[in-house]
């Protein structure tokens, strides 16, 4: 990690970006992307320490903590390695130079960039080091990467300073007047370990001060156990801005680790590294979101996930109720982190940032950079459900997943092959993504399932279409390929119908249950009645024209799916 490092360039050979434009990705390209995601780090690492430089800080000159970091790389060079690695520091980074160049918000530019002596401070403890450095605290509290918090009693709120002094593996924190202490040794614990705060004798209790570890999840795969920390404390675990700790309950944290098992279990049941595949071992941080406690109950959908490229095989999560749903995540932000750590490799496309593209898994109109990573990701969510098929207990499910995702995901990538945007690594890995969905669009799915998957995708559409592009003016209404226009007063809306429609309705009491039983006569009827009473609707009026076209396929009805937004607000029946 020394500046005067030399290394080759990189360069990625074709199979194994072949390998990674199907979708997948076999061990030798993951840890060729990995070194790739280390030499940006590195340099993102030299311009920080430049712009570093030229900030005054009430914690000294930042090349004390640098030397101090370089000393403890020498010493455990592995250890520092991973923390140089780990998401939190690339979060960091990223964060530093948005700050820098006044395009991201934050607390005194002081205090970030000191957060290079709490990495010099982390790196010490590892390497068992004797260092002395002042260090940002915020409500008395120093967070060690990947390790945990060390909080100090009675310390004032906001931000200060204290001193941290390692020694043999071991932390004293005091305040600049020596007036509250914490001396402990940091370590990280399991889900199902103890949860108590640790005192300055190591012990559980409340103690002078308290060491607050990082919890960490087990997976025990073909290549041995991995901890995978479950980050609920560091300031640079969410996407950009720093944020406070949010401790899970013991109860919770267990819930997690239950969890990860259930899923690991089915994302090890194959072994070939294909799309929608992926070791548990190489995810490097999962955040938990939304919940600290097992009450409520958590839903059976994940409601939220999100990932960084600047952190690579990070990923924000809220708890589902199954092992399935967490397990199809952490495929889906995984693709993610692949496909931003080749975007660091290569130019993929010239994006000019419009959002005005159709994405079928969100409700509003997106740029191709966000269509690039929607069809990456959901590529491998497909992959997925395709080998959930094989399994009696998700059978059913899967295959109307399997079906709705690969149809879904061809149309975004047909769109990204026609946008005139890509560069020539970019189309390769298009023509990569294509060739392994045509061949997917080819294999039998049940029936019922394959009816249901493609009523949803037309009702995503439909509806999208309805609530965000503008009826257009009646000059332009015989132009089929003019730009469209989009509302200005776009507004969140709920998608409900992709998770109803994949099971086939036990009951048939709405519109939605005719339809998705394969009804659309008593369907198209009671949109209508529903429109009588509440004229275009969009989510009626999307249902309307979907039944529609379902009861006959006539021109008139094709080209009011194609062109939504055309069809007069109370439809004749």
């Amino acid at each position: 990690m020394t500046s005067e490092q030399i290394h080759p360039p990189l360069r990625m050979p074709d199979h194994l970006f072949a390998e990674l434009a199907a979708g997948g990705g076999s061990p030798a390209a993951l840890t060729f992307l990995e070194h790739g995601e280390r030499a940006r780090r590195l340099l993102l690492l030299r311009t920080a320490l430049s712009d570093i430089s030229t900030v005054s800080s009430p914690l000294g000159p930042s090349m004390q903590a640098w030397r101090a970091l370089k000393m403890a790389a020498d010493q455990a060079p592995d250890h520092v390695e991973r923390l140089l690695l780990a998401p939190q520091t690339g979060g960091w980074l990223a964060h530093l130079l948005r700050r820098m160049h006044d395009t991201a918000p934050g607390p005194p530019l002081w205090a970030e960039t000191g957060h290079l002596h709490v990495l010099a401070v982390t790196a010490a403890l590892h390497a068992e080091l004797e260092v002395d450095l002042p260090v940002p605290l915020v409500d008395g509290e120093l967070n060690l990467p990947g390790l945990g918090l060390a909080r100090l009693p009675g310390a004032q709120q906001g931000l200060s300073i204290g001193r941290a002094r390692t020694k043999a593996g071991e932390l004293e924190l005091t305040t600049p007047e020596g007036d509250a202490s914490c001396v402990c040794r940091p370590r990280t614990m399991t889900a199902r370990g103890s949860t108590a705060p640790l005192d300055a004798s190591g012990a559980p209790g409340p103690g002078a001060g308290q060491w607050i570890p990082v919890r960490v999840l087990t997976h025990t795969g073909p290549s041995g156990t991995t901890a995978i920390p479950l980050d609920d404390l560091g300031p640079y675990r969410d996407l950009d801005e720093p944020i406070a700790p949010d401790r899970l309950d013991p109860d919770e944290a267990v819930a997690w680790q239950e969890l990860l098992e259930e899923a690991s279990g089915l994302l090890t049941a194959q072994h070939d590294p294909g799309p929608g595949r992926l070791d548990p071992a190489r995810i490097r941080a999962i955040v938990p979101w939304g919940r600290t406690s097992t009450t409520p109950p958590p839903p059976p959908v994940v409601e939220l996930s999100a990932s960084s490229g600047d952190s690579f095989g990070s990923m924000v999560i809220t708890r589902p109720a199954t092992g399935l749903a967490l397990a199809e995540t952490l495929v889906h932000e995984f693709q993610h982190s692949k496909l931003a750590a080749l975007i660091h490799l290569f130019p993929l496309l010239d994006d000019d940032r419009e959002e005005r593209y159709y994405a079928p898994w969100r409700n509003d109109p997106r740029h191709l950079t966000g269509l690039l990573h929607g069809a990456y990701a959901f590529t491998g969510v497909a992959g997925f459900w395709r080998d959930r098929m094989s399994e009696p207990q998700h059978a059913h499910v899967a295959a109307y997943y399997f079906a709705l995702r690969r149809v879904q995901t061809r149309l975004v990538v047909r769109t990204l092959l026609t946008s005139e945007r890509l560069t020539p690594p970019g189309r390769r890995l298009l023509t990569g993504l294509a060739h392994t969905l045509d061949g997917w669009l080819r294999e039998p799915v049940d029936p019922t399932a394959l009816a249901r998957a493609r009523t949803a995708a037309a009702l995503h559409r439909t509806e999208w279409r309805l609530r965000n592009v503008v009826r257009p003016r009646e000059s332009e209404t015989g132009r089929g390929s003019s730009p469209l226009h989009f509302r200005a007063d776009q507004s969140p809306w709920p998608d409900l119908r992709t998770h109803a429609f994949a099971h086939q309705p036990a009951t048939r009491r709405t519109a939605d249950d005719h339809l998705a039983a394969g009804d659309p006569a008593t369907a198209v009827a009671r949109y209508a009645d529903a429109l009588a009473r509440d004229p275009g609707e969009p989510h009626l009026l999307a249902g309307w024209i979907v039944a529609r076209a379902s009861l006959e396929n006539g021109g008139t009805n094709r080209r009011m799916l194609a062109r939504p937004e055309l069809v007069p607000p109370l439809p004749i029946r």
